[in-house]
C-alpha cells in the first residue's frame, strides 16, 4: 500500500493510518483487506485493457476500477430488492452510479461488473469534486513540455481540479448549486461540465450493457442531490419509462462487514473481495 501511494494519493495515506491505528490498539485482532478494486476483478479483458504497447501492459498498466466495495453494495441491495419481486437478478442490468467527492460508473449485468469509469488511477473518467477525471494525455505532455513537475501536475489534477478548478471556489457540490443559483458564472460552467460528462460516461455503460433495467444513484451527491436527478430524468427520457432510477444509500462500512462475514474461514491475512 505506501508502494502504490502515487497513484492513490488521497486514499492510502489514511488508510495505512488506519492499520497502523489498529495494530497499536488491538494487536491481538485479525485485521483485513478489503480492497476497492475486488469488485471489478469481474472486468472483460476488452474492458480493462489500455491501448498501448505490450511491454507496459506486461507491467501491469491497466484499468483497475474503483469505488468497488459500495458498488457491490449497490449491486446487492437492487438485486435483493428484484428478487422480492420475483424477478430473476441473473438478468438484471445495472448502472450504480457512485456520485461523492469521488464519482464513478460501474455496468453491472447479472450481479458481475462488466465495466467501469475509474481505470488505473481514480483520476480517470467523471468530473469529481478536485479531481479532473478524464483528460486528453496530449494536454499532460504539453505541460511537462512547459517545464511542470510530477508533483506540480499531480496536484493540479488531484486537488487542484474538477469543480473547484472549472468554479474557482469549491469542490463541495452544494456551494456549487448556491453560487449557480446566484448567477456565478464559475459554478454554472461547472454544473454544465459535470452533468456533460456524468450523461456522456451514463451512456457509454448503457451500450457496453446492451440495455439499462435500473440506474442506482448512490453517495453524497447521487443521495441528496435533487436537482441532480431532476436534470438526469429529463436528459435520459430517451431510455424510456422503463429503466428505474433507485436512491440507494451508500454503506461501505456495512458491506466490509459483510465480505468479512462470508470470506471469516479465509486466512487472517488474506483480501478479501
Amino acid at each position: 500500500l505506501e508502494e502504490l501511494i502515487p497513484l492513490a494519493p488521497l486514499h492510502n495515506p489514511p488508510a495505512l493510518k488506519g492499520l497502523a491505528w489498529a495494530r497499536r490498539w488491538a494487536p491481538q485482532l485479525p485485521q483485513w483487506a478489503c480492497f476497492d478494486t475486488a469488485f471489478h476483478s469481474s472486468l472483460p479483458a476488452a474492458a480493462y485493457t489500455y491501448a498501448i504497447p505490450g511491454e507496459f501492459r506486461e507491467k501491469g498498466f491497466r484499468r483497475f476500477g474503483f469505488h468497488g466495495i459500495n458498488h457491490q453494495h449497490v449491486a446487492e441491495t437492487v438485486a435483493t430488492r428484484w428478487r422480492e419481486q420475483g424477478r430473476d437478478p441473473s438478468t438484471l442490468r445495472l448502472i450504480s452510479a457512485h456520485l461523492g467527492a469521488g464519482a464513478s460508473l460501474a455496468a453491472i449485468k447479472g450481479g458481475r461488473c462488466i465495466d467501469t469509469t475509474m481505470g488505473f488511477t481514480p483520476l480517470e473518467g467523471l468530473v469529481m469534486a478536485t479531481r479532473s477525471g478524464n483528460v486528453d494525455p496530449g494536454m499532460l505532455l504539453e505541460l511537462m513540455r512547459e517545464g511542470y513537475t510530477e508533483d506540480q501536475m499531480a496536484r493540479i489534477l488531484q486537488k487542484e481540479s474538477g469543480l473547484k478548478g472549472l468554479s474557482g471556489l469549491s469542490g463541495d457540490m452544494r456551494e456549487i448549486r448556491e453560487a449557480a443559483a446566484e448567477g456565478h458564472n464559475g459554478a454554472i460552467e461547472a454544473l454544465e461540465v459535470f452533468r456533460h460528462r456524468l450523461i456522456q460516461l451514463l451512456g457509454s455503460m448503457a451500450g457496453t450493457l446492451r440495455g439499462v433495467d435500473v440506474l442506482a444513484l448512490t453517495g453524497g451527491i447521487g443521495e441528496h442531490d435533487k436537482a441532480l436527478r431532476s436534470e438526469l430524468e429529463d436528459a435520459l427520457a430517451w431510455w424510456g419509462a422503463e429503466v428505474e432510477t433507485l436512491i440507494v444509500p451508500a454503506d461501505e462500512e456495512g458491506m466490509i462487514a459483510r465480505l468479512c462475514r462470508r470470506h471469516s474461514a479465509t486466512p487472517a491475512s488474506a483480501p478479501v473481495g
